[in-house]
């Protein structure tokens, strides 16, 4: 059975709601992987959890993407293994340039919290193997500084290599001015690196695996990634 750690800084605030998910929803052994540590080496999967590491102070996700565990996170991701930064995490691993582009104020120039619906770009990654092109999922976001931004260069060559994995959509799929809760270029909500093992992407999954939470969307990510651990 594969092993997950849930990576917690000073500041994390999802790291026990994506723990609880894995460890009891889905019975997966998880441990939690403090900031300082570097040997990671028993875990299979890593996720970084939302929150506000270190305060957002200077720029969210910034310090954090200077802590110890930072390059045992680099080194897993070169490995070819599955890496899942949520939100907070997804703008560690934009920090620390695991991932392209930057993240600006909303703007709205507002904390964002509410559902969002987002169509699948890309299923050829472990974390959307198990969707569908096209399917539209209902997963919230709770952000203030979630706009993602990449310039027109580099935005063109991501889209080629299908590094796009959600785009904020309405019901139907549709990429809409209105879908879009935090001005984040192009509607993105989830992308990728080349190889497709580490995705990052805004909205909070583990907010959305239960049916007390109103959707059960967000289980379909998870769930994705272990039938895609299951092979090896």
């Amino acid at each position: 059975m594969s092993s997950f750690g849930v990576v917690v800084f000073p500041g994390s605030n999802c790291d026990h709601d994506c723990y609880h998910m894995i460890r009891d929803h889905f019975s997966q052994p998880c441990r939690f992987v403090w900031h300082e540590e570097t040997e990671i080496d028993d875990i299979d999967c890593i996720v970084l959890p939302g929150g506000f590491s270190y305060g957002d102070y200077l720029r969210t996700g910034c310090i954090a993407s200077f802590s110890p565990v930072i390059e045992s996170v680099r080194t897993h991701a070169e490995k070819g293994k599955p890496v899942i930064g949520i939100c907070n995490g997804f703008q560690i691993l934009v920090e620390s340039k695991i991932l392209p582009g930057a993240f600006i104020r909303n703007s709205t120039l507002t904390f964002v919290c509410k559902w969002t619906n987002v169509v699948v770009e890309n299923n050829n990654t472990p974390f959307t193997r198990g969707l569908e092109l096209g399917d539209v999922l209902r997963i919230p976001v709770a952000n203030g500084e979630g706009s993602y931004y990449l310039d027109e260069e580099h935005l063109a060559d991501m889209k080629e290599r299908s590094g796009v994995v959600l785009y904020y959509s309405d019901t139907h799929g549709n990429k809409t001015p209105e879908s879009n809760p935090n001005g984040s270029i192009e509607n993105i909500a989830g992308i990728c690196n080349d190889r497709g093992n580490v995705v990052g992407i805004m909205p909070h999954p583990e907010r959305s695996y239960d049916t007390i939470q109103s959707s059960t969307d967000g289980e379909r990510i998870f769930s994705s990634v272990i039938s895609w651990m299951q092979q090896f």
